[in-house]
C-alpha cells in the first residue's frame, strides 16, 4: 500500500475532519514554531523547556494522549492514538510563546516514488482550489537519504506542476509553502495556524493582578502573562454591598485568564469595614483615591508574601476620575513594588477588542457590581493633592491598622484553573 494510505490505516481514529475545506486529512503531529525564544542564545533551552511544560499543561485535559518533545531544535506534539483535533489546536493557540502551529502528516518512508504520490495526494486533498502559487521547501535531517534538499525541491515541484497545471511556482511570495522534512519518518505540512505569541509563562517572574469584575483588569493580566509573567490576583469583596454572585463573576474571569496564564491563586479580600470607615472619616470626593491606596497596600502585602515582583492594574489614563495622571501618582505613592499598567495608553474600544479575543468580555459585562462601583463619590476629585490625601488619611489612624490586619487575616484563597 502507499505510504499515506498505509499510515492512515495504521493510525486509526485520526480522521480529523477539516470542515472549512470539506475534506478529511490525517494529522498525526504538530510542529510548533516559536518567535523570540529563537534569539535567546545559550539560554534558549530554558525557554524551550518552559514552553514544553506549558504545552503539556495546556493539553492535559484535551481528549487524547500526546508526546510533547524537543528534537533537533524543534518542538513537536505527537498524537498517541485518537484525539480531538479542534480541541487540541484551540488549547495550543492559548500557549504563550507559540507563534505558529503546523499540522503535520507523518509518512512511513517507502521510497521517493511513493513520496511523490503522497505529495500529490496531499495537495489534491488539502487545496481544492488549485489556482495558487507554491514553493517546496525540503529539509533533510537524515543525510543518508538518496536525494539532497535541492533535488527533492525540484522533483516534488515537478510532480505538482504535472498533476495540477493551473498551479504556478513562486519562490519569493508563494500562497503555499509545502514543507517536506526527511527524518526517521517523513513530515509533510503546509499550514501555519497563528499562535498567541509572547513568551512562555514563568520565564519572567510573577506579579500580582488587582482583579475586579470589569473589562480592563482581566485584559491587563492577559497582556502581562503574554510577556512570560506568572499571575496571582487580589479581588476586593464588599459584602453585603456586593453579592456572592459578584465574587463568582471574578472567579470566572480568573479562570478565563488562567486558560492562558496557567493556574491563578486568587486572594479574595473582605474590604467592607475598611470602605465604611473611609466613608465615615474622609471627605467624600477623596473616597476613591484613598480606597485605591489601601487596595494597593493590601495587594502589595500579598505580592511580597508570595514572591511577586510587581503589581498589575487595568488602569488607562483618563478613563475615570481615579485614573488621571494625578490620581495614578497618588496611588503609586503607597507602593514600593513597581506597578505595571499594560493598557495605560489604550482607549476603551481597544481594551474591549482584546477582551472579546480572550472571551472575558461577556463575563465582565454581567450586571454584578463590585466594591469599586458601589462606593463611588458623586463628584470625585480628579486632580488629588497628595499632601491633602495623606492629611485626610490621618483621620483613619484610630482603627485603620486593625481593620487592615483583619482584612489580611480573613482573606480567602481560591485556586483558579
Amino acid at each position: 500500500m502507499g505510504g499515506l494510505v498505509w499510515f492512515a490505516k495504521k493510525r486509526t481514529g485520526l480522521d480529523c475532519l477539516r470542515k472549512e475545506r470539506g475534506k478529511t486529512m490525517k494529522f498525526h503531529s504538530f510542529l510548533i514554531k516559536y518567535g523570540e525564544i529563537g534569539i535567546k542564545g545559550k539560554n534558549r533551552y530554558l525557554f524551550e523547556d518552559a514552553l514544553v511544560r506549558q504545552m503539556r499543561y495546556a493539553l492535559k485535559d484535551v481528549d487524547g494522549e500526546f508526546n510533547v518533545h524537543k528534537a533537533q531544535g524543534r518542538v513537536y506534539v505527537d498524537a498517541e492514538g485518537e484525539y480531538d483535533y479542534e480541541e487540541t489546536v484551540e488549547s495550543l493557540k492559548r500557549v504563550f510563546g507559540i507563534v505558529g502551529i503546523c499540522p503535520v502528516v507523518r509518512l512511513e518512508d517507502q521510497g521517493f516514488e511513493q513520496l511523490k504520490k503522497d505529495v500529490e495526494a496531499y495537495v489534491a486533498e488539502v487545496y481544492p482550489d488549485k489556482n495558487k502559487t507554491f514553493k517546496v521547501e525540503a529539509r533533510r535531517e537524515r543525510k543518508s537519504y538518496p536525494l539532497n534538499s535541492m533535488e527533492i525541491n525540484c522533483e516534488l515541484g515537478g510532480v505538482i506542476l504535472d498533476a495540477f497545471p493551473e498551479m504556478k511556482v513562486d519562490v519569493h511570495h508563494p500562497d503555499i509553502r509545502l514543507n517536506v522534512e526527511i527524518r526517521k519518518e517523513i513530515y509533510l505540512y503546509s499550514e501555519i495556524i497563528p499562535g498567541a505569541g509572547g513568551m512562555p509563562v514563568g520565564t519572567n517572574g510573577k506579579a500580582m493582578l488587582l482583579l475586579s469584575g470589569g473589562i480592563d483588569s482581566p485584559v491587563a493580566g492577559y497582556m502581562i502573562a503574554k510577556r512570560g509573567v506568572g499571575l496571582e490576583a487580589t479581588y476586593f469583596h464588599a459584602p453585603p454591598y456586593t453579592s456572592e454572585r459578584a465574587k463568582e463573576k471574578v472567579v470566572d474571569l480568573a479562570k478565563l485568564v488562567a486558560k492562558y496564564s496557567g493556574p491563578i491563586k486568587l486572594h479574595v479580600v473582605n474590604f467592607t469595614d475598611i470602605q465604611l470607615y473611609i466613608y465615615e472619616k474622609c471627605p467624600h470626593e477623596e473616597l476613591t483615591i484613598i480606597m485605591r491606596r489601601y487596595m494597593m497596600k493590601i495587594a502589595e502585602h500579598f505580592a511580597k508574601q508570595n514572591n511577586c515582583l510587581g503589581l498589575i492594574t487595568g488602569e488607562s489614563i483618563g478613563q475615570v476620575a481615579s485614573q488621571t495622571m494625578q490620581s495614578l501618582a497618588a496611588t503609586n505613592d503607597v507602593c514600593t513594588l513597581p506597578v505595571y499598567r499594560p493598557v495605560i495608553g489604550f482607549d476603551k474600544q481597544e481594551i474591549v477588542d482584546v477582551a472579546l479575543k480572550i472571551d472575558t468580555y461577556e463575563t465582565s459585562i454581567l450586571p454584578f457590581e463590585d466594591c469599586c462601583t458601589i462606593f463611588v463619590a458623586k463628584h470625585p476629585v480628579t486632580k488629588p493633592n497628595l499632601e491633602r490625601i495623606i492629611k485626610s488619611e490621618q483621620k483613619l489612624e484610630e482603627k485603620i491598622d486593625e481593620l487592615y490586619q483583619q482584612a489580611i487575616d480573613t482573606t480567602e484563597v481560591i485556586m483558579c484553573r
